[in-house]
């Protein structure tokens, strides 16, 4: 992961922990062998948020960690939030099949195991490639989407 990327991702735990309190947010929070981006925990609920900037195969990072969930005992409710940039966007409108592949794999996943919920969501961002500027506003618009997570757990 590169430097900006871990600094949304900071920043991005730091909303959530003055929006939603009540959990206690991480960073490279691990369910089984896999890091997720940010997590928040409570007593009854786990809500895990993936940023999926230019993955190749966001599907596949979908199934393992509903996967890896599945394999734990888990206590309550899980919210599995999947955020995705504008890179999976299509420019004569719609979105990726590999975006579409993460979302069935994520519906399919939240219908199949009890107490599991699952929400693609949109991270107005373009995400620079390496060596390149940050774009700007990106602050706005993790805020964004933060409230965004916020608003549905």
């Amino acid at each position: 992961m590169g430097r900006f990327a871990a600094d949304v991702q900071a920043h991005f735990r730091e909303r959530l922990a003055t929006l939603a309190p009540d959990f206690d947010w991480t960073t490279e929070h691990r369910i089984g062998r896999t890091p997720v981006d940010v997590a928040g925990e409570s007593a009854t609920r786990l809500v895990v948020v993936e940023l999926e900037w230019r993955r190749a195969d966001p599907a596949d990072n979908t199934a393992k960690l509903f996967r890896h969930l599945a394999e734990d005992v888990l206590a309550g409710r899980v919210d599995v939030f999947q955020l995705f940039t504008r890179y999976y966007d299509l420019a004569n409108g719609g979105v990726s099949s590999k975006r579409e592949n993460a979302e069935f794999v994520g519906r399919t996943a939240a219908t199949t195991f009890n107490g599991f919920q699952y929400h693609p969501l949109e991270f107005e961002l373009d995400p620079p490639k390496r060596g390149t500027e940050r774009p700007a506003g990106w602050r706005a618009v993790a805020d964004t989407a933060a409230r965004n997570v916020r608003d549905r757990i």
